[in-house]
């Protein structure tokens, strides 16, 4: 009788050449890891050899430690033996590393939102996001260009506040003179001084009114909850005054060109496409970048 195209004498056979190679692999594993495999017993009283096969080329269990004292301490473990220590205790400020690290994970998690709402990155992409689209290039720049072009022009109009909370909170706790607490008070305090620079009274007194609070005497009784989404809101009214300022001279340009393609009859042609290489050219002769950036910049100066 065959089992799926093998004889009773081909298992036989395959079985006794998969013998060996377990017992074998038991053994290399065994040897490696520095113990005796089953089954194989050697000679505990002769000299260490190292044969394969054997006992006598395992290191033997390091004996405990006594001292004068009487205290036992604990054996080492063996060199072939893998030990893993896990230490939950509490860093020098009290705090677990595993607290440590959640919150370091939730801080660069929550980073994109702090970028946008507190610095004038709101008001670059938005201002950048009115030339693409009136000057009809749907993807040109790119978004990682434009993306990247805010990023950096917003560390540039923000290097005042970023220079001042590296004097008064970076480098004050890299000296250890100031303690964690204050360094992130003096941070909060310049990008709050940055904020309240940049925020109209109007929207500030709205979120006053929104969350029913006294009316503050002096900048410092501000509530930093209450600053942020009055600066975000300024930022966006800003950055589309600026936009319709932008797309004015492109207007005039798609307008004259339509009204001369309908004169001509040309009713089938779509004024875009003529007056796309237009406004690029205009773009380009008056040097619109440049223009751009020096408008955002002057505008936080």
């Amino acid at each position: 009788m065959r089992t799926a195209g093998f004889s009773p004498r081909w298992l036989m056979v395959l079985h006794r050449g998969l013998k060996p190679a377990v017992l074998l692999l038991l053994l290399a594993a065994c040897t490696i890891a520095g113990e005796a495999p089953p089954g194989v017993v050697g000679n505990p009283d002769a000299p260490a050899t190292g044969v394969a096969g054997t006992t006598e080329g395992a290191a033997p269990p390091a004996p405990a430690k006594v001292d004068p004292a009487g205290a036992v301490s604990p054996a080492l473990p063996n060199p072939g033996q893998l030990k893993l220590t896990l230490d939950a205790g509490g860093g020098a400020d009290g705090m677990s590393n595993a607290v440590s690290l959640l919150l370091v994970i939730t801080v660069l998690a929550v980073a994109p939102a702090f970028l946008m709402m507190m610095t004038c990155f709101t008001r670059v992409i938005i201002v950048l996001g009115f030339v693409r689209r009136a000057l009809g290039t749907q993807t040109l720049p790119p978004n990682q260009v434009v993306v990247g072009l805010a990023l950096f022009l917003s560390l540039f109009i923000m290097a005042p506040t970023i220079k001042r909370i590296e004097a008064e909170a970076w480098t004050p706790l890299q000296k250890q003179e100031i303690t964690q607490t204050q360094a992130l008070s003096a941070a909060k305090q310049a990008v709050k001084d940055f904020m309240l620079k940049h925020t109209r009274k109007n929207d500030l007194a709205l979120f006053i009114r929104l969350a029913k609070e006294e009316r503050p005497k002096t900048a410092a009784d501000i509530s930093f909850l209450t600053l942020v989404p009055a600066f975000v809101t300024s930022e966006l009214k800003t950055a589309f005054q600026m936009g319709f300022v932008i797309f004015l001279p492109f207007l005039v340009i798609d307008l004259v060109i339509s009204a001369i393609l309908m004169s001509l009859g040309m009713m089938m042609l779509p004024p875009v496409v003529v007056s796309l290489p237009f406004k690029i050219l205009l773009f380009v002769l008056v040097d619109g970048w440049v223009l751009v950036v020096q408008g955002l910049a002057a505008s936080y100066a």
